[in-house]
């Protein structure tokens, strides 16, 4: 016989995530001596941030290694600073004495990460910092270290908001105000007052024959230069991108210039020297006497 699990599975909440992170830096087993003896207990520095500013290091002491940790955790969230970054780095750079110990910090380009080591890296990183380049000197000491980078980022000044930035949150509030604007339409209280707002979308929405003409005659015309001798589909297009677009233009154009375009794109072995004649006939439609110069230099070659 088969027998099938009939446990009924228990239906288990999600545990609702906390608002820091936190991380062991240093687990350290100290002693105190006394009449009867020594008694043993154990110092735990944590370090705790919520990876958007926040950031804090805490000392907590107990029998127990539990213990010790919940008394950091709690000391750190005594001593939180908050820190304004930019783009994932600091805005300065930054050089703090605290004790015996000297931190460096310097921001970074984005993507390069962050080179930091230690104690350093773990305050950085709970920051939220994705960008930064530093160095501690003199002492080793993980909790003098991680308390001397706190009091660098305390003297870190708020980034500045450049002029560019300021005029784009301006352009979009008041493009903001305008698409409210349109969108925000008394209606009519009328028949009359409809049909007239009837007639003024359908003015709107058609145009007449001439606008149109005008339109179109406003377009820029592009010859097909590959009608000169010597000019291929690659140098048209080149010209094209330099605003050589007609027969006119290319007339126009000193022979300078046109060497000065094709050097530029590797296309130096090409002489323009006849191009600007064979450009003065076909801008006049002359065929018959370009037909015949072309010649004349195909067969002078």
């Amino acid at each position: 016989m088969v027998f099938k699990n009939k446990r009924k599975r228990k239906n288990f909440k999600k545990r609702p995530k906390p608002e820091f992170e936190q991380k062991l830096l240093d687990l350290a087993r100290v002693t105190r001596v006394v009449k009867g003896g020594r008694r043993f207990s154990f110092r735990a520095t944590v370090v705790i941030g919520n990876r958007k500013g926040k950031v804090g290091v805490g000392v907590g002491k107990g029998t127990d290694v539990s213990n010790a940790i919940q008394k950091g955790f709690a000391d750190a969230k005594k001593h939180l600073i908050s820190v304004d970054f930019s783009k994932g780095t600091i805005s300065h750079e930054i050089f703090k004495k605290d004790g015996s110990a000297k931190i460096m910090l310097k921001p970074a380009a984005e993507g390069r990460g962050i080179i930091a080591g230690g104690a350093v890296r773990v305050v950085v990183d709970l920051l939220g910092i994705k960008d930064i380049v530093s160095k501690s000197f003199g002492t080793a000491n993980k909790l003098n270290v991680a308390r001397g980078t706190i009091e660098a980022l305390k003297e870190l000044a708020p980034p500045r908001i450049k002029e560019e930035d300021e005029k784009v949150a301006k352009v979009k509030v008041s493009a903001k105000k305008v698409v409210d604007k349109k969108v925000v339409a008394k209606k009519p209280a009328n028949k009359a007052e409809k049909k007239v707002e009837f007639k003024k979308v359908n003015k709107k929405r058609t145009a007449s024959p001439k606008e149109v003409k005008k339109v179109v005659s406003k377009k820029k015309k592009s010859d097909d230069l590959t009608k000169i001798e010597g000019i291929g589909p690659k140098i048209a297009e080149v010209f094209a991108n330099n605003k050589i677009e007609t027969f006119k233009e290319l007339a126009d154009a000193k022979k300078e210039v046109l060497v000065e375009i094709l050097s530029e794109n590797k296309l130096s072995g090409h002489d323009p020297s006849t191009w600007g004649k064979q450009a003065v006939l076909a801008k006049d439609e002359k065929w018959d006497e370009l037909k015949v110069l072309q010649d004349e230099l195909n067969g002078g070659k």
